[in-house]
């Protein structure tokens, strides 16, 4: 099975389809040395629909989300939209398709995940992915624990430990980069690529439930 990751960045979601058997052939706009699959750089507003659908079986995209994140309410700026163009070339292709996003983004009807559902993980990070396929959740959404501080001023500091508790993986960070990477299940990115990736057990569960769609529906059929 082949799929095709736009928007991939270092292959945080990559890993977690290639987890799930597919070949994975990654697409982004910037270089990306240390994405671990085939590499591609190109914009996605430059693809074409057409050699997509010809050369892969699945396709997903991450695009950029500067216009529904953190950032916007931090700097006051506006930044565009790339969900509505990506969704459109992702439709176009005909193929079974996933748009992954942060927690605001417009997507449709999206499956939200976090790692407290993935036994192993120790990250909260909450992400939406839409798809033309149903997508099952992996269960119910325990309640947050208590994540590891260096804030002497919160009142658990000094009462967990990084590697073992919870993490906050985010620009200023709160734990070591190589906690962080634990806690993720990503050993092969800087803390800046880490800051901006999911952790790979999120594309696998999807990915495990597009490998069964597309054992399902023949080859050629509609999505």
């Amino acid at each position: 099975m082949r799929l095709l990751d736009i928007c991939c960045k270092a292959g945080g979601a990559s890993a977690g389809y290639a987890a799930a058997g597919f070949t994975v052939t990654g697409i982004d706009r910037e270089p990306q040395p240390h994405y671990p699959y085939e590499f591609i750089q190109a914009d996605l507003r430059d693809l074409d629909p057409a050699w997509i659908a010809a050369e892969f079986d699945a396709v997903t995209a991450s695009p950029p989300c500067w216009a529904h994140s953190d950032l916007k309410h931090r700097t006051g700026r506006e930044y565009e939209d790339f969900i509505p163009e990506t969704r459109a070339l992702l439709q176009a292709t005909g193929l079974p398709w996933v748009i992954e996003n942060v927690e605001g983004a417009p997507l449709i009807d999206p499956l939200v995940l976090c790692g407290t559902q993935f036994p192993g993980l120790r990250v909260i990070r909450h992400r939406l992915f839409e798809s033309n396929m149903q997508l099952m959740a992996p269960g119910d959404h325990p309640r947050h624990p208590l994540v590891y501080t260096l804030d002497k001023r919160k009142k658990h500091y000094g009462q967990l430990d990084e590697w073992t508790a919870f993490v906050s993986v985010t620009g200023g960070g709160n734990s070591s980069k190589a906690a962080a990477a634990d806690a993720m299940g990503i050993d092969w990115m800087t803390k800046d690529e880490l800051n901006q990736a999911i952790p790979p057990a999120y594309t696998e569960f999807i990915g495990r439930q597009l490998a069964a769609h597309l054992a399902a529906v023949p080859a050629g059929a509609a999505v």
